[in-house]
């Protein structure tokens, strides 16, 4: 009786430690990969800047507002930016014009009936995981131009300015090829990757434990 007790409590003490052994496994597993993604992600900020329009509210007027702003700063950048293929020179052609940008955000707001403020800056700001396309950008810390209206309590419009992902179609867009293409350039494969896969191709990484 006491023999087959005894088994019984050494066949509990393996299965426990074997769970308490898969558990930590587990965790130390996750965090890995956590910290793999997060590092994906300040690899890919450093090579991007993104551009967000934030509207004053939600109601129906304000993010009108809010798309009426964004394509009259879109055609400044366009007229700015034009000729500039690396990232010093698009941030410090947007740096310069600020106060442009500002301007053209103002012009729109007061023609269209309005006089919310604006607040233009470039600057880093923490973001939320952000679908743009096909492209999934992680959450984490981005350098971006941001034009905020009003309050600034309303959902915003983004999209990336360099490399120049601001393409019109955002409900079913695709990034175009080109884009692409822009894309591979700047970025490491795996980065890439990470953006058109998400965290598909790190975690197949690990179940091959590559």
């Amino acid at each position: 009786m006491e023999k087959r007790i005894q088994k019984r409590w050494d066949r509990f003490f393996i299965l426990s430690t074997a769970a308490v052994i898969c558990f930590l496994f587990w965790v130390i597993l996750c965090r890995s990969q956590t910290r793999a993604v997060e590092t994906m992600q300040q690899e890919i900020a450093k090579e991007i800047i993104r551009f967000h329009v934030l509207a004053n509210s939600d109601s129906e007027e304000d993010q009108a507002l809010k798309m009426k702003v964004k394509e009259e700063v879109l055609k400044l950048l366009k007229e700015e930016l034009d000729g500039i293929s690396d990232l010093d020179g698009t941030r410090k052609a947007i740096q310069n014009h600020l106060e442009d940008i500002k301007n053209t955000a103002e012009n729109v707001i007061r023609t269209e009936g309005y006089d919310y403020p604006v607040t233009v800056k470039l600057e880093p700001h923490e973001f939320p995981v952000k679908t743009y396309g096909d492209c999934t950008f992680p959450a984490g810390t981005y350098e971006a131009l941001r034009v905020c209206i009003g309050k600034a309590e309303g959902q915003n419009w983004w999209c990336v300015v360099f490399p120049n992902l601001c393409f019109a179609d955002t409900i079913h867009a695709v990034v175009p090829e080109k884009e692409k293409q822009e894309l591979k350039n700047i970025l490491t494969e795996d980065e890439y990757d990470c953006l058109f896969e998400g965290e598909k191709k790190i975690k197949i990484k690990w179940k091959f434990w590559n």
